[in-house]
Formats: structure tokens, C-alpha cells, sequence
């Protein structure tokens, strides 16, 4: 009972400093109406191709459906990560935003004509490049509308606030296409009213004064032109990451999750197009399995202070990716209610392996290079989902039916937690 009085005082403690952050504030208000308008998009594109039913998805379909949305910005974020850490971040956060309007409109237009598969998937590959573009940019952020000692409550509180307005906007998907329907023209309909949230996001981000975001210059700013700094993103970000053992330790730690939970993504998805097809339904349950995943991951950013501050930031992550193995055991069941179930309690610990990434990132590096290694972190997280999607597409039957692939979700687990634990031990942060 004290412990949890304590807690409970110590919630409301930071959201009366929320209160009094105006800065953060703004930052706040921007994640939640720019991670509605994504959890809308991403729903949208997945009702649209996956579980449309004028087209067809198997394994290697939907594995190339993600590969086609992620990879290239992947690869590629890095490079473009440099413009974070040279150019006022607010300017940065204007034209991504703008950016995200203009395509989210072009892609509900080639839906509504009907176009194929790839042409859609080309250009939400551009909108989801500026959304991670966005998203980047706000985390590096963080620190200049925060003092530092209250960055990892902050950043929870960012966190936890950005993956409910993600949620949310997922699930409000069902009701416009309950309204309209689950064709292309109905699909359509939905992307086009993720321009409302993406056009609030703009105006949001042109509110912010010039320079108040950042980056700072130091004697660790990358100099020269921006063709040269771009050219050298993903040099100066992967260097800095591996200079810095807790964010190099952490990321190891979050790749794991990332390939267990892209195993667990198809699994899903296989197993509930081949189990029920029907549009509505089908596309339910899959959303049940992401929303069981946000909610263990909302939760888990309320408690991640909590445990940070009880076990320190370097036995916190060990925890979870041990807690994350033994449950990613019981996946192997192949029941839906099970891995939905299972779903919810490894997003809870993925989420605290990815705060202590961030904080990590927001604490320990300059913020001259603080951009570079968050575009390398989002570069890692969909490179390990897509990578362990492939892999899973090679030995997958149509059916899903696939025990062995959830085991070797486990030994994911195990091996980045044997990584975490031998990288971390060079320098064990105070808490």
C-alpha cells in the first residue's frame, strides 16, 4: 500500500510538472495528434491491403508488404537523420509535416482509383519516411523542453501519451470503414481522414519559436556541407552508438524484441487470414493482437520510472528481456487468445527495453549527434521486424501453423539479453 500511494504521488508530481513545461507541452500536444494521425494510417493500409477483399495476401505477400513500407527508409533514415542535427528542428518538423499531408492525400487518390498494390505501398513507404522523419525529430527534441534530471519521467510520459494516440487512432479505423465499407473506395475514404490529423500536426509544429528545439553546437557537431553531412549519417550515428555502451547495449536489447515481435506479427496475421477471412472480422482480430500490444506497451511506460529508479537503468532492461523470453515460450501455442494475451505482456517489456534506449540516447549522447543515433535506432527496429519476418516467410505454411518459429523467438530473446548484459557491464550508468 505505501508503495503505491508513493506511486500514485509521484504520477501526479509529474504531471503537475507537465503543466508547467510549456515547451513540453507543445511537444506533447504535437506526438499525440501526429501518432493519431499514423495509428489511423497504418490501420487504414492494412485494412486496405491485407484484409480487402479485391486482393490477396499470403506469407511472402505480407512479408513484402512490410519490406516495401519499411526497408527503404531503413536504410536510408540514417542519411537523412544528419538534417536533424544541422538544421533548426522546427523548420525539419514544418516540411516533414507538409510533406505527410500532400502524400497522405496522393495515397487515398490511387486508392480510390484502384490501382495496385505497389503503387500504394511506394507512396505510404514516403508518408511513413516523413512520420519516422517527425517522430525522430521529436525525441531529440525532448531534452531542450526538459531539465535534465526529469528526462526519463518526461519521456514516459511522452511515450506513453504518443502509443495511446497511436492506439486510439487504430481503433477508430473500425468506424469509418464499418461506414464505408472494406473496398478501395472505403479505404480510401479512411486515409483521407488522416489528412485532418496530419494538417493539426503542421500548424502545430509552425507554433513553435525558431531554434527552441534545437540541435546545439558543439566542438561534437558534424561540420562541412550538408551534402557531406548526410553523406556521413549513418558513419557519425552507428560511431556514436557504439562509442556509448548503454545505447549500444539497449539497442542490441530492442533489436531482439523487434525480431520477436515480427514472428509474432506474421504468426498473427497468417494464422487469422487463413482461420477468417471475412473483411470486418478478420481485420478485428488482428487489430485486438496491435491494441493488446499498445496497451502492455502504455502500461509499461508508467511503471518504467518506477523500476529504473528501484533497479537502476542497467539491470531494468535484463529483466525485461528475461521476463520477455519465458512468455514468449508460451506463444508457441499458436492460440490466438493466447499469443493476444502473450502479445500484450511482451509490448509491456519491449516498451521498457525501448524507454531505456531513449533515455540512454537523450542522457548520454551529444545533442550535436542526438539526431544521427534516434534515425540509427529507428533504422534498427524496423530492419530487425522485417529481417525476422523474411526469415519466418521461408519456413511458414499458408496456414501458420508454425511452432518452431515462436521458439525461435525465444532464443532472439536470449541471445540480445546475453548481448546486454556483456556490453552493458563496460559502463553501468548510476540509475
Amino acid at each position: 500500500m505505501p508503495d503505491d500511494r508513493a506511486s500514485r504521488a509521484g504520477w501526479s508530481s509529474v504531471w503537475q510538472t507537465t503543466k508547467s513545461l510549456p515547451g513540453f507541452r507543445r511537444l506533447l500536444e504535437l506526438r499525440a495528434v501526429s501518432q493519431f494521425g499514423d495509428g489511423l494510417f497504418q490501420a487504414g493500409l492494412a485494412g486496405a491491403i491485407l484484409f480487402n477483399p479485391e486482393r490477396a495476401a499470403d506469407p511472402w505477400a505480407i512479408a513484402a508488404a512490410f519490406a516495401v513500407l519499411f526497408l527503404p527508409y531503413s536504410v536510408l533514415g540514417p542519411f537523412a537523420g544528419a538534417l536533424l542535427d544541422r538544421w533548426d528542428r522546427r523548420v525539419v518538423l514544418i516540411g516533414a509535416n507538409t510533406g505527410r499531408l500532400v502524400l497522405v492525400l496522393v495515397v487515398g487518390t490511387l486508392l480510390a482509383a484502384g490501382l495496385g498494390d505497389l503503387p500504394i505501398l511506394l507512396g505510404a513507404l514516403v508518408v511513413n519516411g516523413m512520420t519516422r522523419f517527425v517522430s525522430s525529430g521529436l525525441s531529440a527534441a525532448l531534452p531542450h523542453v526538459v531539465p535534465r534530471e526529469q528526462v526519463v519521467a518526461m519521456n514516459s510520459v511522452a511515450t506513453a501519451t504518443g502509443a495511446a494516440a497511436a492506439f486510439f487512432g487504430a481503433n477508430f479505423m473500425l468506424l469509418p470503414r464499418w461506414l464505408f465499407g472494406s473496398s478501395d473506395s472505403g479505404a480510401s475514404m479512411i486515409i483521407f481522414l488522416v489528412a485532418v490529423p496530419v494538417a493539426l500536426a503542421l500548424w502545430l509544429s509552425v507554433r513553435f519559436p525558431p531554434r527552441v528545439l534545437g540541435p546545439d553546437d558543439s566542438a561534437r557537431a558534424v561540420h562541412g556541407s550538408v551534402a557531406y553531412a548526410v553523406a556521413t549519417g549513418w558513419l557519425h550515428g552507428a560511431r556514436t552508438v557504439l562509442a556509448v555502451p548503454t545505447v549500444t547495449a539497449t539497442l542490441a536489447g530492442l533489436s531482439a524484441h523487434r525480431m520477436a515481435f515480427g514472428l509474432n506479427t506474421l504468426l498473427v496475421l497468417v494464422i487469422v487470414r487463413h482461420s477468417d477471412t471475412a473483411a470486418v472480422a478478420g481485420l478485428g482480430t488482428a487489430v485486438l493482437f496491435v491494441a493488446a500490444t499498445g496497451i502492455g506497451s502504455f502500461l509499461a511506460t508508467a511503471v518504467t520510472p518506477i523500476l529504473v529508479k528501484r533497479w537502476g537503468r542497467y539491470a531494468t532492461p535484463i529483466w525485461a528481456l528475461a521476463f520477455a523470453a519465458a512468455v514468449q515460450l508460451c506463444g508457441a501455442t499458436l492460440r490466438l487468445p493466447v499469443m493476444i494475451a502473450c502479445g500484450f505482456l511482451l509490448g509491456g517489456a519491449g516498451q521498457v527495453v525501448k524507454l531505456c534506449a531513449d533515455t540512454a540516447m537523450q542522457i548520454d549522447v551529444d545533442d550535436a549527434l542526438r539526431g544521427h543515433v534516434f534515425t540509427v535506432q529507428d533504422a534498427l527496429f524496423w530492419m530487425a521486424f522485417i529481417l525476422a519476418i523474411a526469415a519466418a516467410a521461408f519456413v511458414m505454411p499458408a496456414d501458420g501453423h508454425a511452432p518452431a518459429v515462436a521458439f525461435a523467438g525465444t532464443a532472439i530473446y536470449l541471445v540480445g539479453l546475453a548481448v546486454y548484459a556483456t556490453v552493458a557491464r563496460r559502463r553501468r550508468p548510476a540509475g
